[in-house]
């Protein structure tokens, strides 16, 4: 039966699968092992090495990697801090761990186990690791492609509407005539987010696993920039004038404050779009990004279905708020010229 690859390992290659670290090494982010699944629970499908999502039963052999996960709304996972053979599926693009915590939406559904069968070896023996694979990392600089303007698109939390913001401004600023690419910076490997931004109209659309990474949890502030620059050299040959960028959860998450509030991080930024899913944590929002003196251009995301949270905003704030039809508009880019 053939292997199921995911799309946490796309591009790599592998000599052999070796059993014999099983019982003795502890995995780090990015270690490609090969796994079978035991038990459906959460995930009965993986994102494969081609964006397909593929249907996985029991028995099934998939390829993936090590990756902690950060997500409010579904699992809280980490990777094995010792040698560990039953684990869990954190992502549907391949991230493996131990779950920790879930939502309680999920209190009736366990995660999707799985039994590892061995680790992914290359010709020097060692074990194959995604992370910067075949590639080069760049040490951060702050230097942008050209003379591009980043403008960031963060949120209130997770699923408060930051990446179709980031999705329907990118299309606004292609229907202006303007070179538009879109990054996503942290988070957890699936291409939903790069792909729908693609699809509103950024020319060029790449993530944190176009450097290798599975996940970006648990990444310290230097791993981050240096990541960051990574993405942006990427970029060179295409020569934006804006890019959009998104980093993943909320404003308070771990990864999502620190770079906030690193201002080697901020002095890259020309201006900041908030999505949020109601009018008071609209208001926290601007609080926190005043008191970081990066006061956001505008806000958007869930709270713009409804006219009534709209108006709750625009009556206690200056700043204006952005429904789907105002950032996909074309006279959207005056307000970041």
């Amino acid at each position: 039966m053939r292997i199921k690859k995911t799309i946490s390992c796309a591009g790599i290659n592998y000599q052999k699968i070796d059993a014999h670290h099983n019982a003795i090494y502890t995995p780090k982010i990015g270690d490609v092992a090969l796994f079978e699944v035991l038990e459906i629970g959460k995930h009965k499908t993986v994102q494969s090495d081609s964006k397909r999502n593929v249907t996985i039963l029991p028995g099934d052999k998939i390829l993936a990697s090590f990756g902690h996960r950060y997500a409010t709304s579904q699992f809280e996972g980490y990777i094995p801090n010792e040698p560990t053979q039953v684990l869990d599926i954190l992502g549907a693009g391949g991230a493996i761990g131990l779950v920790k915590s879930k939502n309680a939406d999920f209190d009736d559904i366990e995660p999707t186990r799985l039994k590892l069968l061995g680790y992914a070896i290359d010709e020097s023996e060692k074990i194959v690791n995604t992370v910067y694979h075949g590639m080069s990392k760049s040490d951060f600089t702050g230097t942008l492609p050209g003379k591009s303007k980043v403008i960031l698109s963060i949120g209130s939390t997770m699923d408060s509407g930051k990446t179709t913001t980031a999705a329907f401004l990118s299309r606004g600023i292609a229907l202006a005539e303007k070179k538009v690419a879109f990054i996503k910076l942290t988070g957890t490997c699936y291409t939903k987010d790069k792909d729908l931004v693609y699809d509103c109209g950024a020319q060029m659309a790449i993530d944190f696993l176009d450097a290798g990474y599975p996940s970006t949890f648990m990444l310290s502030k230097e791993e981050l920039l240096d990541l960051y620059q990574t993405l942006l050299d990427k970029l060179d040959v295409f020569n934006p004038d804006y890019i959009v960028m998104e980093i993943a959860d909320g404003i308070l998450q771990r990864e999502t404050e620190m770079l906030l509030r690193d201002k080697r991080f901020m002095s890259t930024i020309h201006e900041v779009v908030l999505s949020c899913g109601d009018s008071l944590a609209a208001f926290y929002g601007i609080s926190f990004l005043e008191e970081i003196d990066k006061k956001p251009v505008a806000i958007a995301g869930l709270f713009t279905k409804s006219p009534l949270l709209i108006e709750e905003v625009e009556l206690r704030s200056k700043i204006p708020v952005l429904d789907l039809n105002k950032l996909s508009n074309p006279k959207i880019i005056r307000v970041f010229e």
